[in-house]
């Protein structure tokens, strides 16, 4: 099975945007059987206040070293834009030769029955 890191805006509105994250990893389990979403940054955002700027260098940091490890297979890219977290996700998979894809999240917020 391969590992889709699920890269996405979180801040501003958190609580919506976590939801978005969930709903994307709901789908991939089932409808890609051979995908495996992983999204690491959400026990992160939950535990720390991505508002300060320590915890949410750590958080970046915790990313790093996830990268490093070698068994992230792609990164998804989802939401609106690129965030500036997004933007150190897609440098590190550069660095470490990780395919970067650009979703479409239209459907996910259409199964979530919320606006853009």
């Amino acid at each position: 099975m391969k590992v889709a890191y699920i890269a996405h805006p979180i801040a501003g509105d958190i609580d919506r945007n976590v939801n978005l994250i969930l709903s994307i990893c709901k789908d991939i389990n089932l409808s890609e059987h051979n995908t495996i979403p992983f999204a690491p940054y959400l026990v992160d955002v939950m535990a720390m206040d991505d508002t300060k700027k320590e915890e949410r260098n750590r958080g970046m940091k915790n990313n790093a070293a996830l990268f490093a490890k070698g068994f992230i297979d792609e990164l998804r890219l989802y939401g609106p834009e690129i965030s500036k977290g997004m933007q150190q996700e897609i440098d590190l998979a550069k660095q470490y030769d990780i395919p970067v894809f650009s979703m479409n999240i239209d459907k996910h917020l259409q199964s979530l029955k919320v606006k853009k």
